[in-house]
């Protein structure tokens, strides 16, 4: 009586096991197709997901000081494409697909009741990164050590302005290298 109910559990401990790493590939497979064709084109010309503040979810901000007066200069506000949180707790890694939006804001500081505050003014633009460990468009100069990289100015978010990544975006995330290029630190969702 005892065997059949050890290998019962047993049983059911597989199955779930089984489904569980099914619904991971699974999903990660599908945000993978799905992100790519909504953010890439087969060239590997990436632009501005449409839907992004509406189905992605929300990693972090960060508040960038004025270099002369009180307050931020600037904040960042980071988005990465649907279960890219659920697969980086999984894994600690980004996995293929995931889409990464930050928004550039230029900001308005002015004194509240809680003291000096900065909030959201106009947006500058849009960096995008997409994760791509399998090198998908070598020939493209915006994709690269396991990334697709480009900046987008607020008038247009279909239109990159980077030319190579190695030059106009590397640069700001070689300190980050040791974290797959991505400043997760900034990110308490991902690691909770």
């Amino acid at each position: 009586m005892k065997t059949r109910g050890i290998i019962t559990l047993g049983f059911a401990l597989s199955l779930t096991v089984a489904s569980a790493a099914a619904y991971l590939t699974m999903s990660a497979n599908t945000a993978d197709s799905a992100q790519q064709e909504n953010v890439v084109d087969a060239s590997g010309n990436i632009k501005v997901p449409t839907d992004y503040r509406t189905t992605y979810q929300y990693l972090g901000t960060w508040a960038v000081a004025s270099d002369q007066d009180k307050g931020s200069k600037e904040l960042h506000i980071v988005y990465a494409s649907p279960g890219t949180v659920d697969a980086f707790r999984t894994s600690g890694h980004f996995p293929d697909g995931t889409v990464l939006v930050k928004e550039v804001y230029h900001t308005a500081t002015g004194s509240m009741t809680t003291g000096t505050v900065s909030r959201t003014g106009a947006l500058e633009g849009w960096f995008v990164m997409i994760r791509d460990s399998k090198d998908t468009h070598p020939g493209n100069k915006l994709w690269g050590n396991g990334w697709g990289w480009s900046w987008f100015n607020a008038d247009n978010p279909a239109k990159t302005t980077s030319t190579d990544f190695s030059a106009n975006c590397l640069p700001c995330h070689i300190p980050a290298k040791s974290t797959d290029w991505i400043y997760t630190q900034g990110y308490p969702v991902l690691h909770q």
